[in-house]
């Protein structure tokens, strides 16, 4: 048996122990890794190695088939490859021929090839020559392009050319000793451009600090006109209230539109600023300059800080504070227009530290300050400073907080200055009714304060209701409104009306009241000055309601709104009772002065035998006492006024008279004697009825006269002289003749009255009549002194 046949026997034979599954997978190609785990998992290795060695013989044997299947046409093709290598060496020896003839023609064109290629060689070179020159050249009009605008000042092309440099040449620059040359000088002319633009800066620094004060003072004169124009359209807008109030119907209505621009306004060069940041910012150093200009403006603010030791607040105060407008103008145009150069946090920085430098100045100089009027100059620039700065967005806020914690320090001084003007004029007035000669007289004194009673101009020379005092008081009231209206405008967040319209009454009461309550009751005032002062006073009083319309007038309040009810001053209820104090001080010095005249009754021969057939001159000296007063009460007070004083006049004489039979002086009177009051009387009697009825008191006080008020001593005369005295026991009577009479008077009186006849030579002169009446005087005498 030969060898092949044993192989197929055995692969015949082990067909059975080839596991199909196995041969299957290496027919696919599949990996045989995880069969091959498994064989060692279980611990049969060896059968897996029997059954690869039986798929390999079996495939050794497929292909012997396959080989001895095609065996003839491996022979056939054998064949065929031999006479494909006789043909190749035929072939090879053509070629073999054909090199040799072309290489003979060609020994002359290579040698020309040679030539050629040491020409294209040489081109080359002379082509990179030329390229290496041409950037030379490049760079070098490059280098004399950045001297040029250095030269002139153009430094920003300058940089350009320099950037060009170091980015597209200075890297492909053949020759090297130039290019060392440009990378050296390339540091050196940056730091040259970068001093350049320094010292340009630093120039400008200097100029914009000279100039800011300027640039200040410019911005707050155009706040000053915008105010002005504010406050013109104001009084028009209070205009056509007032005469759409008063029913004008015709009124002219325009409207104007005027936009400025503030920074058309304000000019200044920030060119050196752009330049020298954008100059920094191409350098690569921009953070470098912004320090460098933050700390450099922060040392000129400090510088701009400090107050003048030299001159007084008052006069440095203004370019102190233009100066520092102008700086923070200039930052703010910095911070809009530099590109970044200052941040938000920077310029916010700057401001807190100049606004807490100025209020703690003002604070400071505040706090020295003991005139209104130097208060009020510089509250009134700070708060253009305020309104100028806003503009530009800065918050102003502690500014006008330092202004608004001066409010009362300063009306506390204005009300002082108030009181000195107005103690001054008090102390000058004459207490008489002013005069005016002239129309312009009235209009300054009277139509200026709309104190005039009528409408019609009055015929010159006008006599006035009131003293020069009235008009001085006015005025230096209207003073302190506007005064007071100028402060506190523009300030902080306020009622301005209300606030105005407290410190208006804080004057007419403090100042103004005070200062009538010390005149009233200084003790130097005589009847006709008392008289006056409350004159004054009703006018004063009226003319609470035109301050208040003042007041409401500055402040832009509807006149309608002071018109209501329980909207005025409190300072006319003071005033009403001041007027109630010089009325009571009028009463008294008249009474005073009648005291004076009565006294004269002294003079009084009250034991007379014989009847006086004229008035005593005490009764004289009284009428005349009285129809002065009562006239010039008629001209200056009102009324109510006039009748009180006339009435307490009367009840005053009327007492004293009673007084004078019950002084201890009169020992004893007798009927001529008070025949004689009797005619003193009924003088006064008819004076005080004439007076009733010329001066209009009859239409006031009907039920009352003035004849009424000397009820007593009519009532005490009529019983002296009456023929039956003994009927005022009567109480019918009593209460109907007699009523005013006090009964324990009435006694005492009794007792004093002597009749002449009751002398010791006057019997024979005794009559029926006088007996009876003596008879019913002594009943009276012995009746009331049991009563008593």
């Amino acid at each position: 048996m030969s060898a092949q046949q044993k192989r197929r026997n055995v692969v015949e034979n082990g067909d059975a122990g080839v596991d199909f599954g196995l041969a299957a997978t290496i027919g696919n190609g599949e990996d045989l890794g995880p069969l091959v785990r498994h064989a060692f998992e279980i611990g049969k290795p060896e059968s897996l190695v029997h059954q690869l060695k039986n798929i390999v013989i079996k495939k050794e044997v497929e292909i012997e088939d396959l080989c001895k299947l095609h065996y003839e046409e491996f022979i056939l093709a054998v064949d065929e490859l031999r006479g494909v290598l006789v043909d190749a060496d035929e072939l090879k020896g053509m070629l073999s021929s054909e090199n040799y003839r072309i290489q003979d023609v060609a020994n002359s064109l290579l040698l020309k090839l040679d030539d050629l290629l040491q020409m294209y060689s040489i081109k080359k070179n002379v082509t990179e020559a030329i390229k290496a020159l041409k950037l030379c050249i490049q760079v070098l009009s490059l280098c004399q392009k950045c001297n040029n605008h250095i030269s002139i000042g153009q430094f920003y092309p300058a940089l350009k050319s320099l950037n060009l440099l170091e980015k597209d040449y200075i890297h492909n620059i053949p020759v090297r000793t130039l290019k060392k040359v440009i990378e050296q000088s390339i540091p050196q002319v940056k730091l040259h451009i970068e001093k350049k633009v320094c010292s340009e800066f630093n120039d400008w620094l200097v100029h914009i600090r000279r100039t800011a004060k300027e640039i200040g003072q410019l911005a707050i004169a155009h706040a000053t006109s915008s105010r002005q124009r504010d406050e013109e359209m104001r009084a028009r807008q209070r205009e056509a209230e007032e005469q759409s109030r008063l029913g004008v119907s015709h009124c002219s209505y325009s409207l104007h539109l005027e936009q400025i621009d503030d920074d058309s306004m304000v000019e200044f060069d920030l060119t050196p600023v752009y330049r020298a940041y954008h100059i920094h910012t191409c350098l690569g150093i921009e953070e470098r300059f912004r320090d460098y200009y933050y700390k450099n403006r922060m040392m000129q603010l400090n510088l701009d800080l400090q107050i003048s030791t030299v001159q007084p607040f008052l006069e440095s105060h203004q370019p102190f504070f233009a100066q520092i407008a102008g700086y923070f103008i200039v930052e703010d145009r910095v911070f809009r227009t530099a590109g970044g150069l200052l941040s938000e946090d920077q310029v916010e920085a700057i401001w807190e530290t100049a606004a807490s430098k100025m209020t703690t100045i003002l604070v400071d100089q505040f706090s020295r300050m003991d005139t209104a009027s130097h208060l009020l100059l510089i509250k009134d620039f700070v708060t253009l400073l305020g309104s100028t700065l806003k503009r530009y967005g800065y918050r102003v806020t502690p500014l006008m907080e330092v202004l608004d914690s001066t409010r009362d320090k300063y009306h506390e001084l204005l009300l002082d200055e108030c009181r000195t003007q107005v103690a001054d004029s008090f102390a000058h007035d004459t207490y008489e009714q002013m005069v005016m000669r002239k129309e312009y007289e009235y209009n300054m004194n009277v139509l200026a304060f709309q104190l005039q009673s009528s409408d019609v101009m009055p015929r010159f020379p006008y006599v006035a209701p009131f003293s020069s005092s009235v008009p001085d008081a006015c005025r230096v009231v209207r003073s302190f409104i506007e005064d007071s209206v100028s402060y506190l405008s523009y300030g902080g967040q306020m009622n301005l009306y209300d606030v105005v319209k407290k410190y208006l009454d804080k004057l007419l009461i403090e100042v103004l009241n005070e200062a009538l309550i010390d005149t009233i009751h200084g003790g130097t005032l005589g009847v006709p000055q008392a008289m006056q002062i409350a004159a004054n006073i009703t006018v004063l009083e009226c003319a609470c309601d035109l301050f208040l319309c003042q007041v409401a007038r500055l402040c832009g309040v509807p006149v309608r709104l002071v018109e209501r009810p329980h909207a005025g001053l409190s300072a006319k209820a003071v005033l009403r009772a001041s007027q109630n104090a010089a009325y009571n001080s009028l009463l008294i010095l008249v009474n005073s002065k009648l005291d004076e005249f009565m006294a004269l009754t002294n003079n009084v021969n009250w034991i007379t035998d014989d009847p006086p057939q004229n008035v005593n001159e005490y009764m004289n000296e009284v009428i005349m006492f009285l129809d002065t007063t009562i006239s010039t009460a008629q001209q200056i007070l009102p009324t109510e006024t006039l009748y009180k004083v006339a009435t307490s006049a009367m009840e005053h004489i009327s007492d004293s008279i009673v007084n004078a039979f019950l002084s201890d002086s009169v020992k004893r009177f007798t009927l001529s004697a008070v025949i004689g009051i009797n005619i003193d009387l009924k003088l006064l009697e008819t004076f005080a009825d004439e007076k009733f009825y010329t001066t209009s008191l009859i239409e006031f006080k009907k039920d009352v006269s003035l004849r009424d008020c000397l009820v007593e001593a009519r009532q005490l005369i009529n019983l002296l002289l009456s023929d039956t005295p003994e009927r005022y026991l009567n109480a019918v009577i009593r209460e109907k003749d007699y009523c005013a009479l006090d009964y324990k008077k009435v006694a005492t009186i009794c007792e004093k009255f002597k009749d002449a006849t009751d002398g010791l030579f006057s019997l024979a002169h005794r009559n029926t009549k006088q007996t009876a009446r003596k008879k019913s005087l002594d009943l009276l005498k012995k009746r009331l002194k049991d009563y008593n």
